[in-house]
């Protein structure tokens, strides 16, 4: 018997080890769940799944992690997913578009700010990556599924871990 709020219905035990074993801690997700989602000033609004990701162009990163050891990283250039959704880049990063800017959410709530120029190759040598494996293996709960990686960053508070999604809006 459950009760709620002084009310009761009966529920088949079979049923709520249905419901927990979906919801509970560390059950998967549907494949077809998002991984990514972009939104905000954009022409197109993204929901990445892992396998959109995967099948993305890749880049691969040996970089020092946030404890100064080496670590190999691999996923996606951050700006191959903003060019997707049609953000503006190259020639188009001029005036008013100079002012645009990219918050990086974490499922935690944690957020940081990029200027959008700091993702395009003509403004910024450094590669900032969506990576999804470490040493070729798929990142681990502490810093995964998806983590931004951020070359060139003496202290790596924008490596934003459980990266959840990506919006640009104008700065005012």
């Amino acid at each position: 018997m459950f009760r709620h709020h002084g009310t009761s219905a009966r529920i088949a035990a079979p049923a709520i080890l249905a419901v927990v074993f979906w919801i509970g801690p560390g059950a998967a997700a549907p494949a077809s769940a998002p991984s990514l989602t972009v939104t905000g000033l954009i022409h197109t609004p993204l929901a990445l799944t892992a396998a959109d990701l995967a099948a993305m162009p890749r880049t691969t990163l040996s970089i020092s992690d946030d404890n100064g050891n080496k670590a190999v990283y691999d996923g996606v250039p951050v700006q191959e997913i903003l060019k997707r959704a049609g953000a503006p880049s190259g020639k188009e990063l001029r005036g008013p578009n100079m002012a645009l800017g990219v918050v990086a959410r974490a499922s935690d709530g944690y957020r940081v700010l990029f200027s959008l120029a700091e993702f395009d190759p003509a403004f910024h040598e450094a590669t900032i990556l969506l990576a999804d494996r470490r040493y070729n293996k798929p990142l681990d709960s502490r810093e995964g599924p998806l983590r931004l990686v951020v070359p060139g960053e003496k202290r790596h508070a924008r490596w934003v871990r459980g990266i959840t999604d990506l919006q640009v809006f104008q700065a005012r």
